[in-house]
């Protein structure tokens, strides 16, 4: 069962919210009357909805439309920066769900929006900062950690055995084998139904499955192994590749500050 939480906007475009979490804390299933900006400063948020599954590492956002159901999972102490949004303050803000870069600018806006009275005059600088918060969302970048899961009851059997055993040396043989199927018929059916390759899912499980145990303490060795890489040096460079940084160095304070991310 979930519930929806009410917000009202009548006398501004959005409301932040500042919340801490603890590790292992969790948020039920439930919606909003808005739209969501989550924005973490530390920890990871995996937030899971009936379309699939994103991972939030510290620095970066989620974006919910109104109406999505979903529900929260926190690895690591989590500090969460939150803007509810009012869906009809912009005509062209984003219409799905996705994990987005948090810029520099748009991430002291959210903190200064926490100071900001809820009435305030037209041209004001309250005024101001909610416009050009809303400004800087309509332009915001899109980051490819969501998890998007397939229908089809046995690919989606494949996808939560491939989740569960991360360290598999998995290969399209491997999971065709599983299924019965030929390898083709495995690639074309997991993209129509994902929307991705299988090489490309099976990179970004295995990543967010390293970004859950490092924000748990645990090495960079240990989960380079645990997730079927040959060596510390092989996981650290698809990482760098992906994220721009080093994995020893991701959940340190200065790498939270920049905007670098590579498509890998």
């Amino acid at each position: 069962m979930t519930t929806q939480q009410q917000f009202s906007f009548a006398t501004r475009p959005l409301v932040p919210f500042a919340h801490d979490y603890t590790h292992g804390e969790t948020e039920p299933w439930h919606s909003h009357n808005c739209a969501q900006l989550l924005h973490t400063l530390s920890g990871v948020v995996r937030v899971e909805t009936v379309q699939g599954f994103w991972i939030v590492p510290p620095g970066r956002g989620v974006w919910l439309p109104a109406g999505t159901q979903h529900r929260l999972l926190i690895t690591g102490n989590v500090a969460a920066r939150t803007l509810f949004i009012d869906p009809f303050a912009r005509a062209d803000l984003p219409s799905v769900c996705q994990v987005v870069q948090i810029s520099t600018l748009l991430r002291e806006l959210i903190i200064a929006s926490l100071q900001l009275p809820e009435r305030y005059a037209a041209g004001s600088r309250a005024e101001r900062i909610y416009e050009l918060i809303l400004d800087e969302i309509r332009g915001i970048s899109v980051l490819p950690f969501n998890l998007p899961e397939p229908e089809a009851p046995a690919l989606l059997a494949l996808c939560r055995q491939i989740q569960a055993e991360p360290g598999t040396r998995w290969s399209t043989a491997l999971a065709a084998s599983q299924l019965n199927i030929s390898e083709r018929t495995l690639l074309r059916h997991f993209r129509q139904q994902t929307g991705l390759a299988f090489s490309e899912w099976l990179r970004r499980a295995r990543l967010m499955e390293a970004l859950n145990r490092l924000a748990q303490g645990q090495s960079v060795l240990r989960v380079a192994l645990d997730l079927g890489y040959e060596s510390h040096s092989a996981f650290s460079a698809m990482f760098r590749r992906t994220l721009g940084v080093a994995p020893s160095d991701y959940f340190q304070p200065e790498s939270l500050s920049g905007n670098a991310f590579n498509s890998a």
